[in-house]
C-alpha cells in the first residue's frame, strides 16, 4: 500500500511503501494526533522507519496498491 506524506515547508512528499493495512496507518496517524506522543511513525516494506515531527505534518494520503500491469494486453 501506498503513503504520501506531507511537510510543512518541504518542498516534495514523502512516499512509502507499505505493508500495513489502510486501517492500522489510520490508527497510527490518529494516534499520533492525539497528542500521546510527538512523532509519526511508520515503517515501509523494507523495514525502513519513517519519523515525522506532528507539528509539522500537513497530510496522509493512503492509497490502496494498484496492481502494476507488465507487458501487452489483448482488447
Amino acid at each position: 500500500m501506498e503513503v504520501k506524506i506531507g511537510v510543512q515547508f518541504a518542498p516534495r512528499e514523502l512516499v512509502l511503501e507499505s505493508v500495513q493495512t489502510p486501517a492500522e496507518v489510520e490508527s497510527a496517524v490518529a494516534e499520533a494526533l492525539s497528542g500521546r506522543n510527538g512523532t509519526l511513525t511508520l515503517v515501509d516494506d523494507k523495514g525502513r522507519r519513517v519519523i515525522v515531527p506532528i507539528d509539522k505534518l500537513a497530510y496522509v494520503e493512503i492509497a490502496e496498491a494498484s496492481p502494476r500491469v507488465v507487458g501487452f494486453t489483448a482488447g
